[in-house]
């Protein structure tokens, strides 16, 4: 709350004085001045969310600059303060916006209740739009994702609920998914979901940043600290304070970092690098990694009670491979991405090539599909994308152990399919025949009518490689 700024109107100089120290002492931001006047230009050239008016004034009395406030900034409260106090003149007050009416002398204790019952009615009104936003935001992507993630599973399903309910607060957050799944988009989407939206979201790749240097790049460090030290730096964490911080590969933290990052974490203070004074600092951590933690934590690469202070709440993002039903919405996002620059649009994908990234197992995930669109276009796919303007590794689904088609040609699927049962029953030619759905004998006159040479006594359990077809 200490952000919300108040205005306190009053042609006493000793109540502005006793009222302005008071409210300091409590940790408000105030600004008093004595005129209406000169309240109408703070006014214009700050915000203020209350504002404590005298009634009488010279120039202007309090229910005239109530009528200005409430015509012109709508969003301010105004709190009536009098010495002449009347039931007329509170009711009409209140008629025309005045939050509620003080009298003189003024209850010190009755102006911090009144700042923090107003301040609590401003979060909920806060927090009411953004629940407003987020759902015409999913709305408006007919369900199809939730700000810029996109997906229809399940899983995605699950991932926008957790946000909904971590949006209103700020606990820290601990991200869990392969490269490319989209960490750093999940933690985008959780600060921009947040009362901290428009303030600092900074990422911070900690595993591409030198030991010796990340330290610096997090509190800071003052002139002299160490060699070309030339002048003090705040630091990343002071320079997102109020924001977010999202702290990518978490894991790979030096122990002696790891230590001082706890600190910053339970004290919410932060020490530069050669200082001796610390800063307090409000900034959520939004910490991300690729690594199973556990063994981490086992081998002594990460902390355990950093681990704890860290996954407050935590996120996994699924692998691609195990939400497939979303590529054909994430094809279409990156094909409209693409075309933004583009004259001549590529308006889709053709079947075949779409069966083939549904059935592809995608190990470099989301970041890997869109390269392959991006690829497409970079070699001037025209239309549609077909099978030709897809990668050669992508065209062959992998599946360990077992060869893959590539061809349309019967003859040599019907060849393919025999060398995979083949392989999946350890060369048991009646369970193979059985997976194949024919008779044994057949499959004997196939494999003499294409002779296939098979060898079962290998423990790799491959056929020959060079075997002929007839």
């Amino acid at each position: 709350m200490e952000d919300y700024e108040i205005l306190f109107v009053d042609d006493d100089a000793g109540i502005l004085a006793i009222a302005s120290e008071y409210l300091l002492n409590h940790g408000y931001r105030v600004t008093v001045c004595d005129r209406a006047q000169k309240a109408i230009q703070l006014l214009e050239d700050n915000v203020f969310e209350i504002v404590f008016t005298d009634f009488r004034m010279p120039e202007l009395n309090g229910i005239e600059l109530l009528k200005i406030i409430k015509k012109k900034w709508v969003e301010t409260e105004v709190v009536m303060i009098t010495g002449h106090a009347s039931i007329d003149s509170a009711i009409e007050a209140i008629k025309l916006g005045s939050y509620d009416y003080i009298r003189k002398p003024i209850k010190l204790e009755l102006l911090k209740i009144l700042i923090d019952r107003i301040f609590e009615k401003k979060k909920l009104q806060q927090e009411n739009r953004l629940i407003k936003k987020r759902l015409q935001d999913r709305n408006n992507k007919d369900g199809y994702g939730y700000d810029r993630l996109i997906g229809v599973s399940p899983k995605m399903q699950e991932i926008y609920e957790r946000i909904d309910r971590i949006s209103m607060n700020s606990p820290t957050v601990l991200i869990h998914g392969e490269s490319g799944t989209g960490k750093e988009i999940v933690a985008h989407v959780v600060h921009d979901n947040s009362s901290r939206k428009g303030r600092p979201f900074i990422p911070v790749n900690c595993g591409a940043i030198s030991e010796g240097l990340l330290e610096s790049e997090l509190f800071g460090h003052v002139k002299g600290a160490f060699t070309g030290a030339i002048r003090d730096n705040i630091g990343l964490f002071r320079a997102s304070d109020k924001g977010s911080i999202f702290l990518d590969e978490i894991a790979e933290i030096s122990p002696a970092t790891q230590v001082k990052l706890l600190r910053v974490l339970q004290d919410k203070m932060v020490r530069p690098v050669g200082g001796t004074k610390e800063a307090k600092v409000d900034v959520r951590v939004i910490a991300a990694t690729n690594r199973n933690l556990e063994e981490a934590i086992k081998s002594g690469a990460l902390r355990k009670d950093l681990y704890y202070r860290l996954n407050v709440v935590s996120i996994r993002i699924p692998p691609l491979n195990e939400r497939k039903e979303d590529i054909p919405l994430l094809i279409n996002h990156f094909l409209q991405e693409f075309n933004l620059n583009r004259n001549d649009q590529v308006k889709g994908i053709s079947s075949a090539a779409m069966d083939i990234l549904l059935n592809y197992h995608w190990p470099g995930n989301v970041r890997e599909l869109e390269n392959v669109i991006e690829r497409a276009f970079a070699l001037g796919v025209k239309g549609i994308i077909n099978l030709d303007d897809l990668p050669s590794e992508i065209k062959v689904v992998k599946k360990t152990g077992i060869m893959q088609i590539e061809s349309y040609s019967l003859k040599e699927n019907e060849i393919m399919l025999i060398r995979n049962a083949l392989i999946e029953t350890d060369y048991n030619k009646a369970e193979a025949a059985q997976l194949l759905e024919i008779d044994t004998s057949t499959l004997y006159r196939k494999l003499k009518r294409y002779d296939i040479l098979f060898n079962s006594s290998h423990n790799a359990k491959k056929l020959i490689a060079n075997c002929k077809t007839g």
